[in-house]
């Protein structure tokens, strides 16, 4: 059995998430989530002596590490980028854990942000394999590239479309119960989803993230300071972590896809089986991420979540709590920061203040996220108890 990085979370800030955001840069979004993460964690900055943040920060291409503690005003023992996608939130807490292990820190801060303008556009480098066997043949962009293993799960598993926006409906479902949510007071039933157009087929709208502006930011310290914070901490329990392949055209097979490794890693070192999880914060910026998430934990054999959607309930007070401040499909997606929400709404619930939505003696939490195309792929065990 591997051994675990030891750490736990003290502090989390998350701004509520707009469809765009006007007069503010990204930087300026960073900086305020990690105020409100620092409020949270009732440390002072000064105490702050690790960064992590992602690779985007549209103020500056490269030296992103130095741009931003210098725009923090801290100056930090241990910084990085972490670059694993819609996987970096997730990726950002064992690593943050680790460093602190390694003596290289003692209270590290990870966080993300995207100040999402009308007319951006994103470029791709022009040498790679997405660009010499998938753009020429039309699959450019994640939802073409998505669609493609929507349609490659129908074809091999006979999945169905009502299916799959069983996933959308329980999201927009469970948005309702989270003021935050920009679907917040718009639920969604799967006659809805179904009904939505067409985007890249198989793909509905309504299967499809909503791209918005927002941040969120993490506070991760020693299990020995845990205790110093202002709440409850919560625990790194275990931690997997697997990339496969970067272009749709070189993926492996669904049932290979790399959740079927780093979800049992994390469970592994977490000594706990997945029927032990008491909330399920699952990557979803589309159904289908979902629906090969579920089959890769072990909660149903592959080809079989159809059957499963349908036959649990998954609200704050269901048989399955999963996703339950709406996950991305109804809280939206704030570029990677999206993956860092499922971490905070883990954290609200194991440390029983999620409101109208809490989970009834939550104390553990899967956790998973996801880059590119299924390909970069971080899962997490995090736990109310050390």
């Amino acid at each position: 059995m591997t051994r675990r990085p030891k750490g736990s979370i003290i502090g989390i800030g998350e701004l509520k998430p707009v469809r765009y955001s006007t007069g503010k840069t990204t930087l300026s979004l960073i900086a305020e989530s990690v105020r409100l993460a620092i409020q949270d964690a009732g440390i002072s900055k000064d105490e702050v002596d690790g960064l992590l943040v992602g690779p985007q920060v549209g103020e500056t291409p490269q030296h992103v590490p130095a741009t931003v503690s210098e725009y923090l005003g801290i100056d930090p023992a241990m910084s990085n980028t972490v670059d694993l996608g819609g996987a970096t939130g997730p990726g950002m807490i064992w690593r943050a854990a680790a460093a602190i292990e390694a003596g290289m820190c003692e209270t590290v801060v990870c966080v993300l942000a995207n100040k999402n303008e009308k007319g951006e556009t994103l470029r791709s480098p022009n040498r790679n394999p997405i660009r010499e066997f998938d753009v020429p043949f039309g699959a450019s962009g994640a939802n073409t590239s998505y669609a493609l293993l929507k349609r490659q799960h129908m074809e091999e598993y006979g999945s169905t479309q009502e299916e799959f926006a069983h996933i959308a409906y329980w999201a927009r479902n469970n948005a309702q119960k989270n003021p935050d949510a920009i679907f917040y007071g718009k639920p969604a039933e799967v006659e809805d989803i179904l009904a939505s157009p067409l985007i890249s087929e198989p793909l509905h709208l309504l299967e499809i993230v909503m791209p918005v502006a927002g941040g969120a930011a993490v506070v991760v310290t020693s299990e020995e300071n845990a205790n110093r914070g202002r709440h409850k901490p919560v625990y790194l329990k275990g931690a997997g972590e697997k990339i496969t392949h970067r272009a749709v055209s070189q993926a492996p097979a669904t049932n290979q896809l790399p959740f079927s490794y780093s979800i049992p890693k994390a469970l592994e070192q977490a000594q706990i089986n997945v029927t032990d999880i008491d909330l399920f914060s699952l990557y979803d910026c589309y159904t289908s991420v979902v629906a090969v998430t579920l089959e890769s934990a072990g909660l149903c054999k592959p080809g079989e979540f159809g059957s499963f959607v349908k036959n649990h309930t998954f609200g704050h007070d269901g048989d399955f709590p999963l996703n339950t401040h709406g996950g991305q499909l109804g809280f939206g997606q704030a570029d990677l920061a999206g993956g860092m929400s499922h971490v905070i709404e883990a954290v609200h619930q194991l440390r029983g203040e999620a409101d109208q939505r809490q989970i009834k003696d939550a104390n553990l939490s899967l956790v998973t996220g996801n880059g590119a195309t299924l390909s970069e792929t971080t899962a997490l065990v995090l736990g109310g108890e050390k």
